[in-house]
C-alpha cells in the first residue's frame, strides 16, 4: 500500500505541473471538478423546482441548503467507512448514488418532503466517499505537492461553481428544471464510470486500533463516533479544524446577505449575481497566486494576515458602499481564502495514519454544515441591526478568528508546527478505550 505523504521538505516548492503529472490524482481531480459542476447545477435547479411548485421562499432556501446540513451527522455516524472500505468502489458508488438521486428528482413526481429527503440522504453519505478521495490524494502527493493539489482542487471548485451556476440558469431556461436535473445526473454518471474504469483497485486504509477495537462490537456507527471523538479530543487537530471552519462560516454568513444588500441599496437587476461572483473569483486568484508563487514556510506565516484579509474588507459594508466598492471589497475577501493552503501541511501531519479518511470527511462536512448555519444566523441578526451592519459583523468575527490563531504561538509562527505527539496521544487513548475494562 502507498505510504502516507511525507512532510514538506523545507523550502521545496512544488509546481502544478508536478501535481498534474500524477495520473491517479489527475483522475480524481477531473471527476471532482465535473461533480462540483453537477452539484451546482443540481442545487440551483432543485431550488428553482421547489419554488415553482410551492411559491415558498423558505422551502426554496431549504432546498438549496438541504444538501449541506446533514453532512456533519453523516461524518460522525459513518465517517469510519472512508478508511474501512475499498476506495474505488466507495468513490464510484458515491457518484452513482448522486446520479440516481438527480435522476429520481428529474423523473419522479414526489411530494416536497420526499424530494428533500432524497437530497438529505445523499448528503448524509457524502463525507464517506469524499473522505476516501481526500485520503488517496494525501497518500499519492508528497510534501508541497499535496498542498498544491489542494490548491488545484480549490481553484477548480471555484470555477466549477461559477460554471454550474451559469449552466443551471441556461439549462433551466432552455430545457426546464426536470431536464436540467437529468443533465446533472448524466454528469454524475460520467464521473462514476470514469472512477470505476480507470482508478486502480486499492485496499482500504491501514487498519489501526480504532477499527480493531470497534469493528467486532459496534460496526460502522460505533467506530465512526469513536474515531471522531478521538480526533476532536486531540488539541492540535481540533484547533486546525476550527481554523478552517470558522472564517469560511462567517464569510458565508455575509455572502448569504448579498442579495438582500443589493436589493436594499436598489442596485440594478442582475448586479447581485456580479457581487456573488466576486467571492469565488477572488478565491481563484488567491489560491493560484499564493499556491504558485510562495514557498511553504511563507504560506504558513501568512495564515493570520490572509484570514484578516477575509474579514476586514467586510467591515467596509457598514458604510453601505456602491456596486464598485462592494465588488472590490468582496474580491479582497475572496483572495483571503488562500489562508487554507498554509494549514494543509500541519493538518495532514497532525492526523493519525489510520484515520485520515474519516478526518478529511469530518473536515469537509463540518465546513459545509457551518457554511449552511452561517447565513441563517447572520440573516437573523440582520433583522435587528440591518443588512449592511450584519455583513460588517460577520467580517469582524472572521478577523477575530485571525487573532485567536495568532494567540496559539508567538507572532513569528502563528501556525502550530506539526506535532506527532498528537498521534501518540490518540494511540494511547485508543489503547485505553480498547482494553477489556471498557
Amino acid at each position: 500500500m502507498t505510504t502516507t505523504a511525507e512532510p514538506a521538505r523545507g523550502n521545496h516548492r512544488a509546481t502544478y505541473r508536478e501535481v498534474l503529472a500524477e495520473p491517479r490524482f489527475r483522475l480524481l481531480f477531473s471527476t471532482r471538478t465535473v461533480a462540483v459542476t453537477a452539484d451546482s447545477l443540481r442545487i440551483t435547479t432543485f431550488s428553482v423546482l421547489i419554488f415553482a411548485a410551492t411559491g415558498s421562499a423558505l422551502l426554496s432556501a431549504l432546498a438549496f441548503g438541504i444538501g449541506f446540513l446533514p453532512q456533519l451527522f453523516g461524518s460522525l455516524l459513518l465517517g469510519s467507512l472512508a478508511d474501512r472500505l475499498p476506495p474505488r468502489a466507495l468513490i464510484a458508488g458515491g457518484y452513482a448514488l448522486e446520479c440516481a438521486a438527480a435522476l429520481l428528482l428529474a423523473l419522479a413526481r414526489m411530494p416536497i418532503a420526499a424530494s428533500l429527503g432524497v437530497v438529505a440522504l445523499v448528503a448524509l453519505v457524502t463525507p464517506v466517499f469524499s473522505g476516501a478521495s481526500s485520503r488517496l490524494v494525501a497518500q499519492w502527493l508528497e510534501g508541497d505537492a499535496y498542498v498544491l493539489g489542494r490548491s488545484l482542487n480549490n481553484i477548480a471548485s471555484s470555477g466549477a461553481q461559477l460554471l454550474g451556476l451559469a449552466l443551471g440558469g441556461a439549462a433551466v431556461s432552455v430545457l426546464g428544471p426536470h431536464r436540467a436535473l437529468a443533465v446533472s445526473a448524466a454528469l454524475y454518471l460520467g464521473c462514476a464510470l470514469a472512477v470505476r474504469l480507470r482508478l486502480p483497485r486499492l485496499q482500504p486504509g491501514v487498519l489501526g486500533s480504532t477499527r480493531d477495537s470497534t469493528q467486532g462490537d459496534g460496526g460502522a456507527v460505533r467506530a465512526s463516533l469513536h474515531g471522531a471523538g478521538l480526533l476532536l479530543r486531540g488539541r492540535t487537530v481540533r484547533r486546525l479544524m476550527l481554523a478552517q471552519w470558522l472564517p469560511s462560516a462567517f464569510v458565508a454568513g455575509a455572502e448569504g446577505l448579498i442579495v438582500a444588500y443589493a436589493g436594499g441599496r436598489h442596485f440594478a437587476p442582475g448586479w447581485y449575481a456580479v457581487l456573488m461572483g466576486c467571492l469565488p473569483v477572488g478565491m481563484l486568484f488567491g489560491d493560484l497566486l499564493v499556491g504558485r508563487l510562495l514557498r511553504p514556510p511563507a504560506r504558513e506565516r501568512l495564515v493570520v494576515p490572509l484570514i484578516a484579509l477575509m474579514g476586514l474588507p467586510l467591515l467596509g459594508f457598514a458604510a453601505e458602499p456602491g456596486v464598485g466598492v462592494s465588488s472590490c471589497l468582496l474580491l479582497l475577501c475572496g483572495f483571503g481564502f488562500a489562508y487554507g493552503l498554509g494549514l494543509q501541511r500541519p493538518f495532514l501531519e497532525a492526523l493519525p495514519q489510520d484515520g485520515q479518511g474519516q478526518a478529511f470527511g469530518l473536515l469537509g462536512s463540518g465546513s459545509m454544515t457551518l457554511q449552511g448555519v452561517g447565513p441563517a444566523c447572520f440573516g437573523a441578526v440582520a433583522a435587528g441591526i440591518g443588512t449592511s451592519n450584519a455583513i460588517a459583523l460577520a467580517g469582524g468575527a472572521a478577523a477575530l478568528t485571525a487573532g485567536w490563531i495568532l494567540s496559539w504561538h508567538p507572532p513569528t509562527s502563528p501556525v502550530p508546527a506539526p506535532n506527532h505527539s498528537t498521534e501518540s496521544e490518540i494511540g494511547a487513548e485508543q489503547h485505553a478505550c480498547s482494553s477489556p475494562a471498557e
